[in-house]
């Protein structure tokens, strides 16, 4: 069944189902000592900088913790908005693995500022207090919404000015980057990220991400904290090799685009329908709206898709890269029946 629950319930694009085939093939070198691992390694260090470096993991929520545990020791803070995937969404994985205490903040639209962050910035140097040093964003939000360039560029420099680090969760970069006609060295190296989260299972991978570090100061002990967190795979070429059919002829933008567009499809139909109303700007993927609940009780006797807020009837709905025009009238159509 299609729906427009989330894009994690999308397939895996044929081509790369066509590298996982070709990856399966007699034996090779475990833990990434093997061609297809090599091959993703150059492929990505041509994407953003020579000087990164790429680990590949399990998942997202491995990821994040990866990412945070290189930025932070136990007596450490991670600021990040109060919408943040590692807030809501990871079952305290972040807290148990980096013992770190997570400063949540509010938006309105899933997007931090520097304003947002200096009142929460205090305490440097008491011992009586968690030391701020990790910044956690996420692009695209939560919320669907964007960081613009010029706007990351602002929370980089001012997080490196009281000494923090930046990791930016990219489960969903590659909308973020065909929103903003922006590449994806312009959208973190350019920026000042220091860790990269390479999403791709939402945008047509079958699993994994990439931890891709771009601050050297971090690169010593990641392949450690990697293992130590059970994100080491014996069998890497079958996560590596999907990383290089994705970046070859920029597959993941042109799959990003096209759920960008079906997003603004199904954006285009909604707002004509009375009753509906967007609580979110419409930016990538991801529409967030409220209609009266007899619609949506109605809906989803055909369809599965979230509750954003239930008490308000804010629901969520998500394209992804294999959404067609025709599931869009679809929806719409009984929508209006």
């Amino acid at each position: 069944m299609r729906s427009f629950a989330s894009d994690n319930n999308s397939g895996v694009h044929p081509l790369v189902m066509d590298a996982l085939n070709r990856a399966n093939q007699n034996h090779a070198l475990g833990y990434g000592d093997d061609s297809w691992t090599q091959e993703a390694v150059r492929k990505i260090k041509e994407t953003f900088t020579p000087e990164c470096e790429p680990l590949f993991v399990f998942n997202g929520t491995g990821s994040n913790v990866v990412a945070l545990q290189l930025m932070t020791r136990p007596y450490h803070s991670i600021f990040c908005a109060e919408t943040a995937h590692i807030y809501v969404d990871e079952c305290g994985s972040p807290v148990k693995m980096t013992s770190c205490q997570i400063r949540p903040i509010a938006t309105t639209d899933g997007k931090l500022t520097v304003d947002l962050m200096k009142p929460y910035l205090h305490g440097f140097g008491d011992q009586h207090h968690s030391q701020p040093k990790a910044l956690y964003l996420s692009q695209c939000t939560e919320l669907g919404t964007v960081y613009t360039a010029e706007e990351l560029k602002q929370l980089t420099d001012f997080a490196h000015s009281q000494g923090m680090y930046v990791h930016m969760d990219g489960a969903r970069i590659a909308n973020a980057c065909a929103a903003l006609n922006l590449s994806l060295k312009e959208l973190t190296v350019d920026c000042g990220i220091d860790v990269l989260t390479l999403g791709g299972t939402k945008n047509g991978l079958m699993m994994g991400e990439c931890v891709v570090i771009f601050n050297q100061d971090l690169v010593a002990e990641a392949r450690f904290i990697r293992k130590q967190s059970a994100q080491l795979a014996s069998k890497m070429r079958y996560l590596s090799c999907q990383f290089t059919a994705y970046l070859t002829d920029d597959l993941w933008l042109s799959n990003a685009a096209h759920a960008n567009k079906m997003a603004a499809k199904l954006y285009n139909a909604l707002k004509e329908v009375p009753g509906v109303c967007f609580t979110q700007k419409v930016e990538s993927n991801q529409l967030f709206l409220t209609m009266p609940r007899a619609e949506i009780d109605c809906l989803l006797e055909k369809y599965y898709f979230y509750f954003w807020n239930e008490e308000k009837n804010e629901i969520r709905f998500v394209t992804s890269f294999d959404t067609t025009e025709e599931d869009v009238e679809a929806f719409i159509g009984n929508l209006k029946r």
